[in-house]
C-alpha cells in the first residue's frame, strides 16, 4: 500500500492527522511505525489549538527524518512543503482550513456538526502525503 493510501487509512481508523502522516512514511525512513504513532500523538488538530495543520506537522516530521542531517536540505524541504500545501489548500493553519476555531468548544462543535473532521481532514492528509511523497522522491 502506498504511503498516501496508508496515511488516509490510518487517519480514518482513528489516529490523529499528524500520527497518520508520520507513521505511514516512517518505516521506510528507519523509524518503527509504533514509535512514529507515539511521537505524532500530540500534534493533531494543530497541536489541539488549531495552529499548523497536524497533517503538515506529520509531513514535516517525515521530511526531518529524511533530510534532518542537513540544515540546508531540511529547511529547503520544509519551505517547499509549506509553500506547496498552502498553494494547494489555501493555508496550512488548521483553523483557516476548517473555517472555525477548534481551540474553543464552540469551534469543535461547529466542526463536528458540519462533519469537517470526516470530510475535510482526510483530504488534507491526502494532500500532505502527496506533496511529501513528491518531495522525498
Amino acid at each position: 500500500m502506498s504511503e498516501i493510501n496508508e496515511s488516509v487509512k490510518l487517519f480514518e481508523s482513528g489516529y490523529m492527522c499528524s500520527q497518520a502522516m508520520f507513521a505511514a512514511f516512517s518505516p521506510d525512513l528507519g523509524l518503527e511505525k509504533e514509535q512514529a504513532l507515539k511521537i505524532g500523538a500530540c500534534f493533531g488538530s494543530g497541536m489541539r489549538k488549531g495552529e499548523v495543520c497536524g497533517a503538515c506537522t506529520g509531513a514535516l516530521m517525515v521530511l526531518g527524518l529524511k533530510y534532518g542531517e542537513s540544515k540546508e536540505k531540511s529547511n529547503e524541504a520544509c519551505e517547499r512543503f509549506l509553500d506547496e500545501f498552502k498553494k494547494e489548500n489555501g493555508s496550512y493553519i488548521c483553523n483557516d482550513l476548517l473555517g472555525c476555531d477548534i481551540s474553543t468548544p464552540e469551534g469543535v462543535e461547529f466542526a463536528v456538526e458540519n462533519n469537517l473532521f470526516n470530510e475535510l481532514c482526510p483530504k488534507m492528509v491526502e494532500s500532505a502525503a502527496k506533496i511529501t511523497k513528491k518531495i522525498i522522491k
